[in-house]
């Protein structure tokens, strides 16, 4: 973890010397708190069970899904794929989530899917493991490999808040595509960090939005 905090400050420092206007935000943001975690299984899960929800209704039926298999601190693969469908869409999960989740069990089960090397192996690996998931897209493994596994690189092109913090950040005057995020990295030097110059853009929604509400009240 000391390793990875080392990381980090390079990363803050590199990122405020090559981009201007990134290092407003690094200024008024503070210290990144990408780090890696290393429950795995819980984490893809937790993503499944959220995604296209806000993050409360994401939570309640987490914590519901969780409940449900207690005490056990958190359930297996053959949990999941033993547990009735029905059971799981009284949770509140919706039949294509009840699909993702048993698919990926039986994967993990079938050593198509290999959690316990994914430390070692490099992301397009990761990446092209996981989206044999039904249901699992790119954008889904990239925020896993950002959030659960810390890497520092990964660059997520078709996230909206990216998207529109980037729009902000650079002053553009529509959200930009692929190619336009990818010439803003490259020009400001954010390889290799891109993952933790993606979390200051994602920041910075969250201080414009603050500054909205103090300016209004």
């Amino acid at each position: 973890m000391r390793e990875h905090q080392s990381k980090l400050t390079k990363a803050i420092k590199h990122l405020s010397k090559n981009d201007v206007r990134l290092r407003e935000v690094i200024a008024q943001a503070g210290e990144c708190t990408i780090k890696p975690h290393k429950k795995y299984f819980e984490l893809l899960v937790a993503s499944i069970v959220g995604q296209q929800l806000s993050m409360y209704a994401a939570r309640a039926i987490f914590e519901r899904f969780k409940n449900h298999f207690a005490p056990k601190m958190f359930p297996s693969t053959s949990d999941i794929i033993n547990t009735s469908t029905e059971d799981l869409r009284k949770l509140g999960l919706s039949y294509a989530k009840i699909r993702c989740l048993k698919d990926l069990c039986e994967k993990i089960e079938s050593k198509v899917i290999h959690l316990n090397k994914f430390q070692k192996m490099p992301d397009d690996e990761i990446i092209n493991e996981l989206i044999k998931v039904k249901g699992i897209g790119v954008w889904t493994v990239q925020m896993f490999l950002i959030f659960s596994l810390g890497r520092l690189n990964v660059l997520p092109l078709n996230d909206l808040g990216i998207k529109k913090g980037i729009k902000n950040i650079y002053s553009l005057r529509k959200l930009p595509e692929e190619e336009k995020i990818i010439k803003i990295s490259r020009k400001n030097n954010w390889s290799p960090y891109n993952s933790v110059a993606s979390w200051y853009v994602w920041r910075s929604l969250e201080i414009n939005k603050n500054a909205k509400i103090k300016s209004v009240s």
